[in-house]
């Protein structure tokens, strides 16, 4: 059969309208495919999530440390981390600890670090002074002639007994005491930030001190009064007994 011009024109007008149709439906068909592009995504997405929780299952976090003075440094790296707890075993194995800028002689602020896969964690260990006991003291007042020398032990200014620990935490000031001029001067004990104080009494040579002790010693009893060498008791009938300081009735000769 053959087509005149005016049919070979409506023929190809009409596959040209099938053709746009068909076209059409093709883009059609790949937006309802788009769902499917979008699944896998969200599944990528799932995938990643459980990976960050993995990994941060396994996060290395490091602990900060605090010493005394002089206490030894672990060697046990589960003693540094902070979230051992969450670590696999593996991980754990292949961690290196290096604590050799820490001095534990020395009080301060120092680092450690932790290595692992080539990837280092820094953390700190503070090396912090021993804690004292609180000990109150009370010192003595002390009496010396003008040309004595003065201890510079503390031990010999306070009334308590003391540790080695405490004695060496001590600060004995004698600076304001003049051994050369007769006078009362004031020193100083220093412990834990507290100041004490304490005289010491600067004398002639040849000066006796008479303590409260010596005037006890000689004080004679009521029933008697003090004479030269001794007491004598006020009643005649009576005589004086040194060894046990009292006024006995004199025994009968006859």
């Amino acid at each position: 059969m053959r087509f005149n011009d005016k049919e070979i024109k409506i023929l190809c007008s009409v596959i040209a309208v099938w053709g746009i149709f068909f076209i059409g439906s093709g883009t059609i068909m790949n937006g309802k495919v788009k769902p499917i592009i979008h699944t896998n995504y969200s599944v990528d997405i799932s995938k990643k999530k459980i990976a960050e929780t993995q990994a941060k299952t396994n996060e290395i976090k490091l602990k900060e440390i605090k010493l005394e003075l002089n206490t030894p440094l672990s060697v046990d790296i589960k003693d540094y981390l902070e979230d051992y707890d969450n670590l696999d075993t593996e991980t754990v194995k292949a961690l290196k600890l290096d604590t050799s800028l820490v001095n534990i002689n020395e009080a301060g602020t120092y680092q450690y670090n932790i290595t692992y896969k080539k990837k280092k964690y820094i953390g700190t260990i503070i090396i912090k002074e021993k804690e004292l006991p609180n000990i109150t003291f009370t010192l003595k007042n002390i009496s010396i002639k003008t040309g004595d020398s003065l201890s510079t032990n503390p031990t010999s200014y306070i009334n308590e007994e003391i540790t080695e620990e405490v004695l060496n935490n001590i600060t004995l000031d004698l600076s304001q005491v003049k051994t050369q001029e007769q006078g009362n001067y004031t020193y100083y004990i220093t412990y834990k930030n507290m100041k004490y104080q304490g005289t010491i009494e600067v004398r002639a040579p040849g000066y006796t001190v008479i303590t409260p002790k010596d005037q006890d010693e000689k004080k004679c009893p009521s029933d008697a009064e003090e004479v030269e060498n001794g007491c004598k008791c006020k009643d005649e009938d009576k005589i004086y007994d040194s060894n046990t300081k009292t006024c006995k009735k004199m025994e009968s000769t006859t």
